[in-house]
């Protein structure tokens, strides 16, 4: 064992192990690097959770990516493309891509007796999400069926339950002339992203066929999933290329869209939480840098008489600045190692229990979501790590300053 470290950890800790570094001020300078690490897991957690989670509920409604008509005006009411067996065969086999499924909207009203509310029905033949959503019920399984949501229920004074297997809604289509869709609620789903779930109705690509009037054959377009959110851009490419400057029967061209184009205020407010995690970041690193700094301040006067015994019988600067570098790493080691456990401790309580409640019509969620991203995290500990030790090196230039001769004269 170096004679550096050898003394770093006498100074550390004591014969049987207990920890030297007791003085309130050195306690300090430690609860603020257990903070400010705690923070930080908590912040990165969080925020990607949130991310995670809205983008995973875009998703579900929209997929990741869209192929409709060029000629399309950004509303639901949309302009047909005929989709083929084989077109939808070669998008769905391109790399990156997952799966993908036609669909068809019509925006129109819904009306009980006390209310009335803007929709837009959607035919879908993915129904996936929406069963991993669904509160009760089942999905629809005839043209007459559809799937509402409990915020939807909500605001029309509708039952949260099927209460009765013959529950009915009526639906209001206007076109050319204004049709009248009497639907059976078959099931309800919930999936907490407010502003979709007071929009969408779902059910079958037949019955918005026939109230736009179009063939078996057109649809408003076709969805597409991604195996990954890391390749939407890749995968964005690969059906721009199999798309562009190319027509369908009917001559009309197609235009792909990504879900960040489609929702462009959701990402933009997710886009934010990244810049709201770096200024986190950077104030927990610049808090537990001072506290580590002021921490090893008063380690070094602690020692003052040691480091004058120590220059006294030949230690070079050198060797005694490394002493208590290497006794500062112990206390960033513990401070992060402590700072770990309790903010990861605190994600995984509110993982499984949910326990922080949020405004879904504000946060898109009824709950903090949590996700624990082991890459983010272990790149956020050897920064705090290194940025730390780093930080070590200014005030242990002190000891080059202090006099022996001084030192022992006053001893």
């Amino acid at each position: 064992m170096r004679l550096e470290t050898f003394i770093a950890q006498r100074l550390y800790f004591s014969q049987n192990g207990e920890n030297r570094s007791s003085r309130p001020a050195i306690r300090v300078a430690l609860a603020g690097i257990i903070i400010g690490v705690m923070v930080m897991i908590v912040t990165v957690c969080v925020v990607v959770g949130f991310k995670q989670t809205v983008t995973e509920k875009v998703v579900g409604f929209a997929a990741h990516l869209r192929v409709v008509n060029f000629d399309n005006n950004n509303t639901f009411e949309m302009q047909p493309i005929i989709v083929t067996d084989s077109m939808l065969h070669t998008l769905t086999s391109l790399p990156h891509i997952a799966g993908g499924n036609v669909f068809a909207t019509k925006p129109g009203i819904v009306k009980t007796d006390d209310a009335f509310q803007g929709i837009v029905f959607k035919g879908t033949t993915y129904w996936d999400y929406f069963a991993g959503n669904l509160v009760d019920g089942r999905l629809p399984e005839a043209d007459n069926e559809i799937l509402v949501s409990y915020r939807l229920c909500q605001l029309l004074g509708l039952p949260h339950a099927i209460t009765d297997e013959r529950q009915t809604l009526i639906a209001y289509f206007v076109g050319e002339n204004v049709r009248v869709r009497k639907f059976v609620i078959s099931g309800i789903y919930r999936t907490g992203f407010g502003e979709f779930d007071e929009r969408f109705i779902l059910g079958r690509i037949p019955v918005v066929q026939r109230l736009n009037g179009w063939d078996d054959n057109q649809y408003s377009g076709v969805e597409l999933r991604v195996d990954n959110m890391r390749n939407l851009y890749e995968a964005s490419d690969y059906v721009f290329f199999a798309t562009a400057n190319r027509f369908d029967a009917d001559g009309n061209g197609y235009y792909m869209e990504t879900l960040e184009q489609l929702n462009p205020q959701v990402f933009s407010w997710l886009d934010l939480l990244d810049m709201n995690v770096i200024i986190i970041i950077l104030l927990m690193l610049a808090v537990s840098g001072f506290n580590i700094v002021s921490g090893l301040i008063i380690l070094i006067l602690d020692a003052i008489q040691l480091i004058g015994t120590l220059k006294a019988l030949g230690a070079t600067n050198r060797q005694i600045r490394r002493i208590f570098i290497m006794q500062g790493t112990m206390l960033i080691g513990k401070g992060v190692l402590w700072g770990n456990i309790i903010g990861l401790a605190l994600c995984a309580l509110e993982y499984w229990t949910h326990l922080i409640p949020l405004d879904a019509t504000t946060y898109y969620v009824n709950y903090v979501p949590i996700a624990f991203p082991v890459g983010w995290l272990l790149l956020l500990n050897a920064v705090t790590f290194l940025v730390s030790v780093l930080v070590l090196l200014a005030p242990a230039t002190i000891v080059t300053h202090i006099s022996p001769a001084k030192v022992m004269h006053f001893e």
